[in-house]
């Protein structure tokens, strides 16, 4: 991950105190155009790169209600 090991994650709202399935992003990285993503349960494991917009693609996907 380089260059994104001192990067601060943020970890989805939609997560509970408890860990289960979730999901941190780097929004400091993304200035890159390129957004990292990855499982909080493993921090040091890998990280994915999305392009900016398919980011965004996503995001609108899961705040869609009802699909």
């Amino acid at each position: 991950m380089g260059d994104l090991i001192r990067t601060p994650w943020i970890k989805s709202s939609h997560s509970g105190p408890n860990g289960g399935d979730c999901l941190e992003w780097a929004p400091t990285h993304a200035r890159t155009g390129a957004v990292p993503i990855r499982d909080s349960k493993n921090p040091e494991g890998p990280a994915l790169l999305l392009p900016a917009p398919a980011w965004t693609a996503f995001l609108r996907l899961v705040a869609t209600p009802g699909d």
